[in-house]
C-alpha cells in the first residue's frame, strides 16, 4: 500500500536558523527586531551623519528623505499600532531618539512620521504615561505645534489629543500648555487661516478637550488678546497679530461646515462651552454670530428634507446606515446650536436687538426660524426675548405671536 514519504530530517543548521528567526520576532508578531533596529540606526545617522561633506550638504540632506528610508520608516509607523511593537520601540528608547530628531531635523516628512509613531505609541496607557513624564520630550512636542508643516501639525494634534484623553496624564499636558503662551497663538493662527479641514477638525478637538478639562485655561484663553499690551511697540503689533479665541473658532467653523459635519459639531460645542462662563458670553454676543447660528439651523432644515419619489429609492436599504449617521450628526449639531443660541438670547439687550433689526440679523424670517427650533424646550428664553422685542418693534412681536400661538397665550 502506497503512503506519503516521510519528511526529510532537518539539519542542525536549519533548526538553529528557525530558532533564531523565532527569537528575532517582536513579541507575538512576525516583525523582525534586527530589521527594526537597523531602520532606527539609519535614522540616527541621517540626523547626525559622521561624514557629511559640509554644513550646506548636511542641511540639504535633512530637508528630504531618501525614498527607501521613507518607505521603511513608514512601515515602522504602521507597525507601531501593534502594542508589542510599541513596547519594543519604547524599550529601545525611541521617544528619546525621536526627541533628538525632532529637535535637529529640518525634514518635514521625517518630523511628521516621528510624531505619528509617537502618537501611535501613546495610544497604550503605559507608554503614554512614560512619554508624558518626560519634561524635555513634552517641550519638544509642544514646540511641534508651532510647526509650519500641516501634516506635522495634524500628527502633533492627534498625539496631544491622545494624551489629553488619558486621565492619568491630562493635567500634566494642560499645565504645560498653560505655561506656553505660544501654543494659544499657534492654535488661533491655525483656526483662523488654515484651509486643511482634517487639521482644523483635530485642532478643534484639542481645544474642545482642553476647555472641557480646565475652565481656568478656557477663561485665560477668552481673555487673551482682549487688550493690547501697553508696552508693545506699534511696529511689533503690526507684525504679530493679536488673536482672540472667538473669531478664530468662528473662522474655523466656517471653513469646516461644508466639508465635515462632525468637525462642525466640535466647533459648535467649543462655542457652547464658552457660554458656560460670563466672560465667554460677553465675548460671543455679537449679531453676526446670531445670524450665523440661525443660518446653520435653516440649512439643517433643508438637509432634513427627503426627496419624494426618488429614482434611487431602490437603494434606500443600502444607504440606511449612512442616513442614520447623517441624521445623528444633524441632531447633535441642532442641539448644540439651540443651546448656544438660547444662551446668547438670554443676554441680549434692548440696544442689541434694535441694532439687529436694523442690520437684518433679526428679521421676521430669522426670528421665526429661531423660535421653531428653540420651542418648546427653551420657552422661557423665547418669552424673555419677546418682551424685549415688544419694546423695540411691537408689530414684529405681534406677528411672531400670531405665528406661535403658545407664546401669545402665555403673555
Amino acid at each position: 500500500m502506497d503512503r506519503n514519504p516521510s519528511p526529510p530530517l532537518r539539519s542542525r543548521d536549519e533548526e538553529e536558523e528557525e530558532e533564531a528567526a523565532v527569537g528575532d520576532c517582536i513579541g507575538s508578531t512576525v516583525y523582525s527586531k534586527h530589521w527594526l533596529i537597523g531602520v532606527l540606526t539609519g535614522l540616527m545617522q541621517i540626523v547626525s551623519p559622521e561624514n557629511s561633506k559640509s554644513s550646506s550638504d548636511h542641511e540639504e540632506q535633512q530637508m528630504e528623505l531618501d525614498e527607501e528610508m521613507e518607505n521603511e520608516i513608514c512601515r515602522v509607523w504602521d507597525m507601531s499600532m501593534d502594542e508589542d511593537v510599541a513596547l519594543f520601540l519604547h524599550e529601545f528608547n525611541v521617544p528619546d531618539i525621536f526627541m533628538g530628531i525632532l529637535a535637529k531635523s529640518k525634514c518635514p516628512r521625517l518630523r511628521e512620521i516621528c510624531v505619528g509613531i509617537l502618537g501611535n505609541m501613546a495610544c497604550f496607557q503605559e507608554i503614554c504615561v512614560s512619554i508624558s513624564s518626560e519634561k524635555n520630550l513634552g517641550q519638544v512636542l509642544l514646540y511641534c505645534l508651532c510647526d509650519s508643516d500641516p501634516p506635522t501639525l495634524l500628527e502633533t494634534s492627534r498625539l496631544l489629543l491622545t494624551c489629553l484623553s488619558q486621565t492619568e496624564v491630562a493635567v500634566v499636558w494642560v499645565e504645560r500648555i498653560r505655561e506656553h503662551p505660544a501654543i494659544y497663538d499657534s492654535i488661533c493662527f491655525i483656526m483662523s487661516s488654515s484651509t486643511n479641514v482634517d487639521l482644523l477638525v483635530k485642532v478643534g478637538e484639542v481645544v474642545d478637550k482642553l476647555f472641557d478639562l480646565d475652565e481656568k485655561l478656557m477663561l485665560e484663553w477668552i481673555r487673551n488678546g482682549a487688550v493690547q499690551p501697553l508696552d508693545q511697540p506699534q511696529e511689533d503689533s503690526e507684525q504679530q497679530p493679536v488673536f482672540r479665541i472667538v473669531p478664530c473658532v468662528l473662522e474655523a467653523a466656517k471653513q469646516v461646515r461644508s466639508e465635515n459635519p462632525e468637525g462642525l459639531d466640535v466647533y459648535m460645542h467649543i462655542l457652547q462651552l464658552l457660554t458656560t462662563v460670563d466672560d465667554g458670553i460677553q465675548a460671543i454676543v455679537d449679531l453676526p454670530l446670531i445670524d450665523s447660528l440661525i443660518r446653520v439651523l435653516q440649512n439643517m432644515k433643508h438637509c432634513q428634507k427627503k426627496p419624494e419619489n426618488s429614482a434611487e429609492s431602490n437603494t434606500e436599504e443600502t444607504k440606511k446606515s449612512d442616513l442614520t449617521e447623517d441624521d445623528f450628526h444633524l441632531k447633535i449639531l441642532k442641539d448644540i446650536s439651540c443651546e448656544f443660541l438660547s444662551n446668547i438670547f438670554q443676554v441680549l439687550t434692548k440696544e442689541t436687538v434694535a441694532q439687529g433689526l436694523k442690520e437684518g440679523q433679526l428679521s421676521k424670517q430669522k426670528c421665526s426660524c429661531a423660535f421653531e427650533n428653540l420651542l418648546p424646550l427653551y420657552n422661557p428664553v423665547v418669552e424673555d426675548f419677546l418682551k424685549i422685542l415688544r419694546e423695540v418693534d411691537k408689530t414684529l412681536a405681534g406677528n411672531l405671536e400670531e405665528s406661535f400661538p403658545s407664546l401669545k397665550v402665555q403673555t
